[in-house]
Order: C-alpha cells, then structure tokens, then sequence
C-alpha cells in the first residue's frame, strides 16, 4: 500500500517543525555547557592573581614568615602543574565529565576551607588541595569543549574564548583581588570561589553530556615519573627564583625532574597506552603551538610581576588602582577573542601568531625604556595595549591548533600537556627572570627605586628576547590548517 502524497507532505512538515523547535534548546544546553566551563576555567586562573594581591594582608593576619608566605602561591602551584597530565589522561580513561564535576567540587571545597583557616598551615592544606581540584579540572575542561562542539567553526569560537579567558584571567584578576581585599578581607579572595564553584557543579551535572571512556589502563610508570617529574622541577623553578642559581638544593631539584622526565619520555615511547601519547608531537602545527604555548607564557609572566610592582613602589597606585591600570590589557586580549575565529580561517596560524609575536615584543621592548620618573602614560599605557593585542594573538590560536583536530579519545591527554607546558613555561620563566632582575638591580646601584626599576628593564629585555624566539617558532606553522 503506497503512501498518499498528502501524507508524506504532512510528515516531512510534522518532522521540519519538530526540528525547529528542538534547535532553540540544543543551542540553549550548547550556550549553559559553554558557560559552565568556561566559568570553572576562569575561577582556577583568577585563583592565582587574586591571591597575589592579598599575600600582605594574609601574612599579617595568619602571622607567616617571609620565606613561609611564598608558599600561599608555591604549594597551589606545585600540586596543580605536577598533576595536570594524569587529570587529563584520567580523564579520558575514567570519564571527563565525572573527573571535571570531582574537580569542581574539590576546589570550591578547599576555597571554602582556606578562607576559614585560623592557621597558617591550614591555608597551605587548602592550597594543596585545592591544586589537586583544579588539575583533576582544567585539562578536562577544554577536553570536554573540544568533544562537546564537533562543528569546526563552533570549536574554533569556544577555543579561542577559552583561551582569551586563560589570558585575561590574570588581568581581571588583579582587579577583583584589589577590589575584594580593600572593601572585605584576604578571605573574601577564596570565599567568592564558593557561590560560582557551586554552580559550576550543579550545571555540570545537569547539563554536561556524559563522555564515554576508553577501554584502557591508566600507564601508572608514566604517571608516577610525570607527576613527580612535573612537581620537581616546578619546586626547582621556585627555588631558582627565591635563592639563586647556584643554589645547591635548586641544581639537586631541577637535575631530578630533569632525569625523571626524561625517564617519563622514554616510558611513553614503549608503552602500547602512554599518559602522554607522542603522537601528538608528529603533527608539525601542533608541535610549533605547543613549543609557543611554552614560550609565551615564560615571556608574558615578566608583565604582570614586575609591572605589579612598578605601578605600586614606583607611581605609588593603590591595589585596586594597580588592577585597573591592566584594564588596556584585558580589554585587548578581549578583543583578540572576536577576532581570532575569523582571522584563523582567512590567514591561516602563520601569519596569526606571527603578528601576535610581533607586537608581544614590542610591548617589552617598549618596557626596557621605563625609568624611575616614568609616568602611566604614554609608554606604559602603549606598552599595556602592545602586550594584550600580542598575547591575545599569540595564545589564543595556539590552543585551536593544538585541539581542533586532536582524536576525541586523545583529547584529555592533549589538554593536560598543553596546560603543562603553559604552567611549566610561565614557572621557568619567572625563576629566569626575577634572577636576571636581582643580578640588574644590585649591579645598577643607585637609589632603590632606581636599582628597582634598573632591574626590571633587564628583565623586560630578556622577556623580549623569548617572545622574538616565539616569533622565529611562529614562521614553521603550515600558512594554512584545516
């Protein structure tokens, strides 16, 4: 029995119209997975300046020693680079979607403890703890943007969102660190992680699409030498930075996760499924965004370090008035945001992040002309928005390169490598150059403010220099990727 015309017209309009209204609410559950994530990402990076702008007041309350306070940032830091690989290999074995709300849940848990702490060891405890949530977190927040929009176009948007997020979290987060601890306390800095990492979890759990695991066995060598390798020579870095080169606990440390990441490398290219697939690296764009990912962070640290101080010991600026003056920052790498998912498929990565390096460099080569009678403005404020347009160009293609095309089952493993050699880069880079600014500052002599300042210029020269070898890496992209 052959189907009337009038009833087949009668489905395919039946079916069009519930299509039509089913595309509102997918784009609905789309935009809600969207924020969800991205909200999870820019509290773990707003953790980290935040908590910058409180260490005074926290060490006056909680009573810490100078050596001792370094630890408030040393202990997240540590914890959270040394396990990013597993959390995102874990991720993809043991579910991403579980492993991000476990995370979520753990690092709003510790917020709240640490701005209840009576004591100075507490505070370290929740630190501590709170790395652990965020590494079981963030590699598979972007794993789960990369899975959760197939579209190529809709990847490139969120991705360059994620990215323009990471970046700017720094900026912003020097606002909302001044603004919270001038009006409230150095709690309120880890209190306002609670309400936003609540409903992080509950829109995760209704909303996140359940990603399914792969039949596999978590590589334990790997994620023992890794972590470990990791945790090391970030402590290695740490100490450069605090004590010196030449310091003998400093050489002991970085030659141990030196030998224990190599020791990773060669576990990884034997075993049949590594933490780390080397594969990745076989890819020629993705290896050139993966040493940048390294790169520019190791550059971009030395802006927010030295020009915090500055804008404070030098012009004199209140917290609150230092977090503000990074807006041109900010609203530059925002703007690269908009720009980067058109740009990537009419220029290609080349050109993109070549332009990117270009003015990354001379934002810091305009740096090295500050002197102790420098104003905010012209340079400064020029150099502000050098800086957020380079590093806005800079980073925020390399995160589309690295996971637009990866294998949905690889994509936690690519994920936790590139936010490892972000953290790694930035870590190393800071160790080099507070070195070179305290070797600057005791040979430039003069009044303290001078030897300040003398030193940061020698900082921001150096800086200049990595970010013209991310532009010499910038040349090797393929001018066009699918």
């Amino acid at each position: 029995m052959s189907t009337s015309p009038s009833l087949h017209d009668a489905a395919s309009s039946t079916a069009v119209a519930v299509a039509d209204t089913r595309a509102p609410a997918r784009r609905l559950r789309s935009g809600i997975v969207l924020a969800t994530l991205l909200t999870c990402q820019l509290m773990i990076v707003l953790d980290i300046t935040v908590m910058n702008v409180a260490l005074p007041r926290i060490q006056t309350d909680l009573h810490f020693s100078p050596t001792g306070l370094s630890w408030v940032m040393n202990s997240y830091s540590v914890v959270f680079g040394g396990l990013l690989l597993l959390g995102g290999r874990a991720g993809d074995l043991f579910g991403r979607r579980a492993l991000f709300i476990a995370g979520a849940a753990l690092f709003t848990a510790a917020s709240l403890a640490g701005g209840l702490a009576p004591t100075a060891g507490w505070l370290l405890a929740a630190r501590v703890v709170q790395g652990i949530g965020g590494a079981m977190a963030a590699p598979n927040t972007l794993a789960l943007l990369t899975t959760s929009f197939p579209d190529p176009k809709a990847r490139m948007r969120v991705l360059a969102w994620f990215s323009g997020m990471s970046s700017a979290g720094f900026a912003i987060g020097l606002i909302v660190g001044g603004l919270l601890t001038e009006w409230l306390s150095w709690r309120s800095v880890l209190f306002i992680n609670v309400p936003f990492g609540l409903v992080v979890v509950v829109l995760a759990v209704l909303n996140l699409p359940a990603a399914q695991r792969e039949p596999a066995h978590l590589d334990l060598p790997g994620a023992v030498t890794a972590t470990t390798g990791v945790a090391t020579l970030a402590y290695g870095f740490i100490s450069a930075a605090s004590h010196g080169w030449g310091d003998p606990v400093t050489d002991i440390t970085l030659a141990i996760g030196a030998g224990l990441l190599a020791a990773f490398l060669v576990i990884e290219s034997r075993t049949a499924q590594p933490l780390l697939p080397l594969r990745l690296f076989t890819d020629r764009n993705r290896a050139a965004a993966y040493t940048n990912i390294f790169l520019v962070p190791m550059a971009g640290m030395s802006m927010f370090f030295f020009l915090t101080q500055f804008l404070q010991d030098v012009l004199g600026l209140s917290a609150l008035a230092t977090g503000f003056a990074f807006l041109p920052t900010a609203v530059l790498m925002f703007t690269m945001i908009r720009l980067i998912p058109r740009l990537l498929p009419r220029f290609g990565p080349q050109p993109v992040t070549m332009t990117g390096a270009v003015a990354m460099t001379a934002g810091l080569i305009l740096l090295t002309t500050l002197t102790a009678h420098s104003g905010y403005f012209p340079v400064l404020f020029a150099a502000m928005l050098l800086l957020g347009c380079g590093i806005g160009l800079s980073v925020s293609p390399l995160n589309v390169i690295i996971m637009s095309n990866v294998e949905p089952h690889e994509a936690g493993a690519a994920g936790g490598a590139l936010q490892t050699l972000q953290q790694t880069g930035a870590s190393l880079g800071l160790a080099i150059l507070v070195t070179v600014f305290g070797t600057a500052a005791r040979d430039a002599g003069g009044t303290a403010q001078h030897a300040l300042v003398g030193g940061m210029t020698v900082a921001f020269a150096v800086a200049a220099g990595i970010a013209a070898l991310a532009f010499v890496v910038a040349l090797t992209f393929r001018t066009r990727q699918r």
